[in-house]
C-alpha cells in the first residue's frame, strides 16, 4: 500500500474517531470514553501528519524539525496532565476557558508563520490564502484574548465594572469597524507591498485588544455562553488554519468544534430566553449588588434543623436535589450521594433537577454528579424537573440560586424576568442549602427564600450535608 493512501487513511480514521467521540460526550456515562477515543484520533492524525513531511525533499526550504516538534509535544503534555490533575472541579471553567484561550492563540501563531514568510521574502501570497490567513487572525486572536478575560472573570481577578467604560457597546463596534477596515486594507496590500508588515502588527494589536474588550461587558451570569461562544470561535480559527495548510484532520477537528460550539451557544441562550445578541450586550450578573425587588428587610426567613429536616427527607416518598455552583465550591457531590443512597435505601426516590446554565460553563452539573457516580438517568433536563416538580415532596437546593428565583416568573422588573427556570416552589415543601442569605452570582435577590414553602438551612454545604448524613444514620 502506497504511503499517501496510509496517510490518507489515517486521516480518515482519525476524523471517524473525533465524530464517534464527540457523540459520546454527550452522556456522562460514556463521556471519559469519547475523550479517550477522540485522543487517539487526535494522535493518530499528528503521527500521519508528521509522516507525510517523509514524502518531501528534505532541504533548506522545507526542514523537517521533528526535534522542536517532539519538544512541544512533551512539553505541552506535561503542562496539560499536571493541570488536569491538579486542577479542581470548581475550576474546571477556567481550564476550558485557558484552553480555548490556547486554541486559538495556536492558530493566530501559524498564520503568522505563514505570512511572515511571505513577508519576509517579498513574495505575493496566493489572495485566498492571504484571506484566510487574516480570517484565522482575527478569529483566533479574538478567542484567545477573550479567553483569557472569560478566565480571569471566572477566577475573580477581574470583576465586570472594572474595565467596563461608558457606552462600551458602542467602542466596539467602532473598533470592530476599523479592525475590518484596516483588514481589507492590508489585504489590499498584499505580502508583497512594503509596510505591508506594520500594518499587519497593527491589525493585530487590535485584534487581541478587541478580544478584551469583546468580553467585558458581557456579565458573569452568562459566563457559560460566552465559553460556549468562544469555543466555536476557537473551532472555527483550527478550520481556516488546516485550509491555509490544506490539513484535512484540522478542517474537520475545527468545525466540529465550531459547529457544536455554535449549536450548545444556541441552546443555552434558548433555555434563558435570550438571545445571542443580548447576552452580547447585555452586561447581566456579575457583580451587581442590588436588584429589583429585593425586599425592604421585613420578609421572613425560616429555618430548619438537621433532625428536622432528615426526618422530613427519610419519610418522604419522592425528593428531588436541585445542584448548583455552592455545590461544586464545596466539593459536596460525593456526600450528596450519600445523603441520596441513604434515602433511596428508605424507598426514598430521588431525582436530580439539572438546570442548562446551573454552574459556570455547559455540562457543569452533570460532571460533577458523574464524579459522584450518580447515575445518569436519575438527572432531570429542565423540562421535565418542572413536569415532575407538582408531585415532589420535597425540593433540596444544593448552592444553586438564579436557576431557581421566582422573579424570572413574576417580576417583570427583573433582569431575568421571562427566563426558564426550575418551578421549585411548585413543589410541597422546599429547603434551601445556603451559607448565606447574600445573593447568587448574578448579583439578585431570590425572593425564593421568603416563600411560605421553603425553609434555610444555613451553613458550608458539605458540612450540611454531611450533619445531615449523620442525621440519616440514626434514624
Amino acid at each position: 500500500m502506497a504511503l499517501d493512501t496510509i496517510i490518507n487513511l489515517s486521516f480518515l480514521i482519525g476524523a471517524v474517531l473525533f465524530v464517534w467521540g464527540l457523540r459520546l460526550l454527550s452522556s456522562p456515562d460514556s463521556a471519559r470514553r469519547g475523550n479517550i477515543l477522540a485522543g487517539i484520533g487526535m494522535g493518530i492524525a499528528i503521527i500521519a501528519s508528521l509522516v507525510m513531511d517523509i514524502e518531501m525533499p528534505n532541504d533548506a526550504s522545507s526542514p523537517n524539525n521533528y526535534g522542536w516538534i517532539a519538544g512541544g509535544i512533551l512539553l505541552g503534555g506535561i503542562v496539560g496532565y499536571a493541570s488536569a490533575r491538579r486542577i479542581k472541579m470548581t475550576a474546571m471553567p477556567q481550564m476550558v476557558s485557558v484552553f480555548n484561550g490556547l486554541g486559538g492563540a495556536c492558530a493566530v501563531v501559524l498564520s503568522l508563520a505563514e505570512m511572515l514568510q511571505y513577508y519576509s521574502s517579498s513574495t505575493a501570497m496566493d489572495n485566498g490564502q492571504f484571506f484566510i490567513a487574516i480570517l484565522t487572525i482575527l478569529i483566533g486572536g479574538i478567542a484567545f484574548t477573550g479567553s483569557m478575560l472569560a478566565f480571569a472573570k471566572l477566577q475573580g481577578l477581574i470583576w465586570d465594572n472594572t474595565l467596563t467604560l461608558p457606552k462600551h457597546n458602542i467602542i466596539n463596534i467602532v473598533l470592530l469597524v476599523i479592525i475590518l477596515v484596516l483588514a481589507g486594507y492590508v489585504l489590499a496590500l498584499g505580502t508583497a507591498a512594503s509596510g505591508g508588515l506594520l500594518f499587519m502588527v497593527i491589525l493585530l494589536v487590535l485584534i487581541l485588544l478587541y478580544g478584551v474588550s469583546f468580553v467585558v461587558p458581557i456579565g458573569g451570569a452568562d459566563m457559560p455562553v460566552v465559553i460556549s461562544l468562544l469555543n466555536s470561535f476557537t473551532g472555527l480559527s483550527a478550520a481556516a488554519a488546516g485550509i491555509i495548510y490544506d490539513s484535512q484532520i484540522m478542517l474537520v477537528g475545527g468545525i466540529l468544534v465550531g459547529a457544536s460550539g455554535t449549536i450548545l451557544t444556541i441552546l443555552m441562550c434558548e433555555a434563558m430566553n435570550r438571545s445571542l445578541l443580548n447576552v452580547l450586550i447585555g452586561g447581566f450578573g456579575g457583580g451587581a449588588s442590588a436588584s429589583a425587588n429585593a425586599g425592604d428587610g421585613s420578609q421572613v426567613v425560616k429555618e430548619v434543623s438537621s433532625s428536622d429536616l432528615a426526618i422530613q427527607l427519610y419519610y418522604s416518598q419522592t425528593v428531588m436535589i436541585v445542584p448548583g455552583y455552592g455545590l461544586a465550591v464545596a466539593q459536596a457531590q460525593k456526600v450528596c450521594k450519600e445523603v441520596d443512597d441513604l434515602l433511596e435505601a428508605n424507598g426514598v426516590d430521588v431525582k436530580y433537577a439539572i438546570h442548562p446554565v446551573a454552574g459556570r460553563m455547559p455540562g457543569h452539573m452533570n460532571v460533577l454528579l458523574a464524579e459522584a457516580d450518580v447515575p445518569y438517568p436519575k438527572l432531570l433536563d429542565l423540562e421535565d424537573a418542572n413536569s415532575a416538580l407538582p408531585n415532589t415532596d420535597v425540593v433540596v437546593i444544593v448552592g444553586a440560586n438564579d436557576v431557581v428565583n421566582p422573579a424570572a416568573e413574576d417580576d417583570p422588573g427583573s433582569p431575568i424576568y421571562g427566563m426558564p427556570v426550575l418551578k421549585v416552589w411548585d413543589a410541597k415543601h422546599v429547603i434551601v442549602l445556603k451559607r448565606s442569605m447574600r445573593p447568587g452570582y448574578a448579583g439578585i435577590q431570590n425572593q425564593l427564600f421568603f416563600h411560605e414553602k421553603n425553609k434555610m438551612y444555613f451553613g458550608d454545604a458539605k458540612e450540611s450535608l454531611g450533619r445531615l448524613v449523620t442525621e440519616l444514620k440514626n434514624l
